[in-house]
């Protein structure tokens, strides 16, 4: 049987639709004075779980869904979309009046964020927040690299993006992102979907994208979470979320995962190569932040 979603597009005209979404975008701008910025961000890393994340997040009471009901958990405003404007990114929150209700209704303060993996790894994200808002909280989920590349390379093949086999794609990286880093500084509308597709060995250098985090934002406003203690764990990963964000505690009757593609195990020689690859820079992500990552290749 067909669902009611579904119904419901074999039923309405795409124009009709069209335009109402038209008219929802539009009067969420007009209302955007009313919208109060995000109270915090996940902002990486890509294939690292923030679906997952945000999805047990959007289950509790106080925690509201980004506006329309269509946007799934980003607004991509920090990263893509930066040329559309302050009031275009607050179109994407509730408003005030909505908070207070919620507020009201489950007696607790309303958290009310986003999530884009992008914006850790996008050149100028992190000054674009903290000019706009240097009180925000950021929550940074960090995979084991290795498994983190390869897993972005199957969502590329996935999706019909990436014709290449795993080990070419790294072979290809370089070439394929060349130049792109600097005109995204250079061209502060442009937007690089090569950047994004493309990064699977770049990516995994944490450190140097978070350095401009970290130079911008107190500590205090960062949780760190590794993503095997999410797949492990995925309660207790939620609960330290929620205090994180000062939230009450609510339980959620099953933590499903989100997005998890199955595959062939990476072949030995590639896994090898990336992790003797990524050595030092996970020791120095280690020693910078003080985590203890139990990833492959980690000191004695």
């Amino acid at each position: 049987m067909p669902s009611i979603r579904n119904r419901v597009k074999q039923l309405v005209p795409a124009q009709v639709t069209d335009r109402v979404k038209e008219s929802l975008v539009d009067y969420g701008v007009r209302t955007s004075d009313r919208r109060p910025l995000p109270d915090f961000l996940i902002i990486g890393t890509k294939r690292g779980g923030t679906t997952s994340l945000w999805n047990y997040l959007i289950q509790h009471p106080l925690v509201p869904r980004l506006f329309p009901a269509w946007n799934t958990k980003a607004s991509h405003y920090f990263e893509e979309y930066w040329g559309r404007g302050e009031a275009w990114y607050r179109s994407h929150f509730p408003t005030q009046r909505q908070r207070a209700a919620l507020a009201s209704r489950h007696g607790g303060s309303v958290r009310v964020g986003e999530a884009a993996p992008l914006y850790m790894f996008h050149p100028l994200a992190a000054q674009r927040v903290a000019a706009l808002m240097p009180s925000v909280r950021l929550v940074v989920l960090l995979r084991d690299p290795v498994e983190r590349a390869y897993s972005h390379w199957k969502e590329r093949r996935t999706h019909g993006i990436e014709p290449l086999d795993f080990a070419d794609a790294l072979a290809a990286e370089d070439e394929r992102i060349a130049g792109e880093r600097e005109r995204l500084i250079a061209e502060p509308e442009y937007h690089s979907e090569r950047y994004d597709w493309y990064s699977y060995r770049t990516r995994g250098r944490y450190l140097e994208h978070l350095e401009p985090w970290l130079e911008r934002f107190d500590r205090s406003q960062f949780l760190f979470l590794p993503s095997e203690g999410l797949y492990r764990d995925a309660r207790g990963t939620y609960r330290r979320t929620l205090d994180f964000l000062g939230l009450p505690p609510y339980d959620l009757p099953d933590f499903k995962v989100y997005n998890d593609r199955r595959s062939a195990p990476l072949e030995p020689e590639v896994r090898e190569e990336l992790t003797a690859y990524y050595r030092p820079y996970n020791d120095a992500l280690r020693q910078r932040l003080g985590l203890d990552l139990d990833w492959p290749g980690r000191p004695a």
